[in-house]
């Protein structure tokens, strides 16, 4: 077997399968890789996400996760959004979603995917193989870049000449011996726009991110309350934030791949926030029924829902709140009582307060209880 014809071959089936494109690494990574995750690790970076904790070992070589491995197969997919994705935070009725989110949750197309070529590999070359998405113990960046797909960006994620910063990544850990491809370089040069963007600074240097402050992060992984300091800048961002991926000058190399699968939902594009503050765990489940949201929990995406009602300027959304200040999940009483210390005359608030503040039992509740109130304009 000619390797090259066999990368031909497997880049050929790969692109029949829906990829966008596919590159060859080794199945080690320098050992800086390991070091800047240890680092990370160190400093407290990972937050809640226990898992990269948990697996760093594994993570910091392939040939840890599964010694046999010869090749990395790195899958591209691009979900570049046809439409500026930050039109939306000039509109405060209205939740900004996320792009990858706002279709099928990807980690289940890649999967499939993935799993097709998988078994086309063993079946043409006789080789073993295994399958990986992000949900997997894999420094997949490093691998892409190592592969020749992207390069890191000062932002941290993945940039690509062909597909900007818009990329799904998928991996196949193969026993079949196959030629690296050139590791991609750095060409971001001078620029910064992602950093000047981020409306937490949750960037303390190029190519490094602090993801407590990071509102991707306190939206989707954040398991508490939202600390007071990040709820303004997180303006209507109701899960995830888009802000460092779309200034990327390199996206206007990129379209959208217009699959069906990353097709986005109407009614994740552009939600009414006023019609997500009620939902019950049953009407959660089914809005976001094959969904990437659905992985976070009903109690979690309200209280990211009232955070951008209460930033939302509008007084008429006051009952809407009000509505959920008895609700089970202390995330969301705490987050609509601070929703409504940002609407309501103090007065009337201090009413609201006397009939529900004695009976709190959560700490962190009580405290957005006692917090100042903010007069309307």
């Amino acid at each position: 077997m000619e390797s090259a014809e066999a990368k031909s071959t497997i880049r050929a089936m790969a692109r029949r399968l829906g990829f966008d494109g596919a590159g060859f690494a080794p199945p080690v990574l320098d050992a800086e890789a390991g070091r800047n995750l240890a680092r990370y690790l160190d400093l407290g970076f990972h937050g809640d996400m226990d898992w990269l904790f948990r697996r760093a070992g594994a993570r910091a070589q392939p040939k840890h996760l599964w010694p046999e491995v010869k090749s990395v197969i790195v899958l591209t997919l691009n979900y570049g959004p046809s439409h500026d994705p930050l039109e939306i935070l000039a509109r405060p009725d209205l939740g900004a979603v996320s792009v990858y989110a706002q279709g099928r949750d990807y980690h289940d197309v890649v999967k499939k995917r993935l799993k097709a070529l998988g078994r086309w590999l063993v079946g043409r070359y006789g080789c073993d193989v295994k399958v990986f998405v992000d949900t997997a113990p894999v420094m997949e960046k490093p691998l892409a870049e190592q592969a020749g797909i992207g390069w890191q960006g000062k932002h941290t994620n993945l940039v690509s000449r062909r597909h900007g910063s818009w990329l799904f990544l998928g991996e196949i850990f193969t026993t079949l011996e196959l030629p690296a491809d050139a590791a991609e370089a750095d060409h971001c040069g001078s620029c910064h726009r992602c950093l000047d963007v981020c409306p937490t600074d949750a960037f303390p240097a190029p190519y490094r991110l602090d993801p407590r402050r990071c509102i991707s992060y306190l939206t989707i992984e954040h398991k508490g309350h939202i600390a007071r300091e990040f709820r303004k800048p997180m303006g209507n961002r109701i899960y995830g934030c888009d802000d460092c991926l779309a200034v990327c000058p390199w996206n206007k190399y990129a379209s959208s791949t217009k699959e069906y699968a990353f097709e986005p939902r109407a009614e994740l594009t552009a939600p009414k926030l006023a019609d997500l503050a009620g939902l019950d765990d049953a009407g959660f489940r089914k809005m976001f029924a094959g969904s990437a949201i659905k992985r976070i929990g009903r109690a979690r995406f309200v209280r990211n829902v009232l955070i951008a009602l209460g930033n939302s300027g509008d007084a008429a959304m006051v009952p809407v709140i009000a509505g959920v200040l008895a609700d089970p999940s202390p995330l969301v009483r705490a987050m609509a009582v601070w929703a409504l210390t940002r609407l309501m005359d103090p007065g009337d608030f201090d009413r609201l307060r006397a009939r529900h503040a004695p009976g709190e039992t959560d700490a962190g509740v009580a405290a957005e209880w006692r917090a100042p109130v903010k007069v309307p304009a």
